[in-house]
């Protein structure tokens, strides 16, 4: 159901390091980085992000899996029309990896929800 989750962290910096240290255990390590955000995950998916962004706010990102990308157009339709605000329309997002196809919205909350396929034919 979940595909990956994300926190706002107030101290980018630190929040990577103890984030690096307490999930090696795990064998979960960073699969990107920028100079904001990282994503942590095995077999090359993140799916454990931080981002930098000052103090929490008690905003969340979820991200849900769809089987393909007639539902991730579906979500985000579905969302637009239940009163979320639009956050990012369906769409390939090569920058995270070339078959990542997803859509976001900001829910009634704030929180910044999202629907994503990983197949190629999305």
């Amino acid at each position: 159901m979940l595909d990956h989750i994300g926190l706002v962290v107030e101290d980018f910096d630190k929040s990577l390091a103890f984030y690096e240290a307490v999930l090696a255990p795990l064998g979960v390590s960073i699969i990107m980085r920028s100079s904001s955000e990282a994503g942590f995950g095995r077999d090359g998916q993140p799916q454990f992000w931080i981002y930098s962004g000052g103090a929490p706010t008690g905003r969340m990102h979820l991200a849900f899996s769809a089987r393909s990308g007639a539902e991730v157009r579906a979500f985000h339709a579905a969302a637009l029309a239940a009163g979320a605000k639009d956050n990012g329309a369906p769409g390939l997002r090569a920058h995270y990896h070339p078959n990542y196809y997803g859509a976001f919205a900001i829910d009634l909350n704030g929180h910044n929800i999202e629907a994503v396929c990983h197949s190629q034919e999305a």
